[in-house]
């Protein structure tokens, strides 16, 4: 499986962001998917889930009413939307196979900042 993340870049606070997972060589379409990060001086975080049929979305607290996360099965992509953002969400954010983050990619950086 590989999982390629982007869209991170520098936003100011009250910003969005939209970022993007593609995965390959993985039955993407049947698989439930999770959203993970990682902030400074905080261990990985998990954030988001999605189910495969995008029946069921489930979210952190941290994040609950401000992200959410959509996918798109015939392009094997992930989209995590994220609104409303807080200095505190400055981190690297990954996409995951997993609800432990193991397998996760290399992760697209997003700082938040004035």
């Amino acid at each position: 499986v590989q999982l390629m993340e982007s869209g991170g870049d520098l936003v100011q606070p009250g910003g969005s962001l939209r970022l993007s997972c593609v995965v390959t060589e993985f039955p993407f379409s049947f698989w439930d998917m999770n959203w993970f990060r990682q902030t400074p001086g905080k261990g990985l975080e998990w954030i988001s889930s999605i189910n495969y049929d995008s029946t069921e979305m489930k979210y952190a607290d941290s994040v609950k009413g401000r992200f959410t996360v959509s996918r798109d099965n015939s392009k094997n992509t992930l989209f995590p939307q994220m609104d409303s953002l807080k200095i505190e969400d400055t981190g690297v954010y990954y996409c995951a196979t997993d609800s432990s983050g193991h397998q996760r990619g290399q992760g697209t950086q997003v700082t938040v900042s004035s």
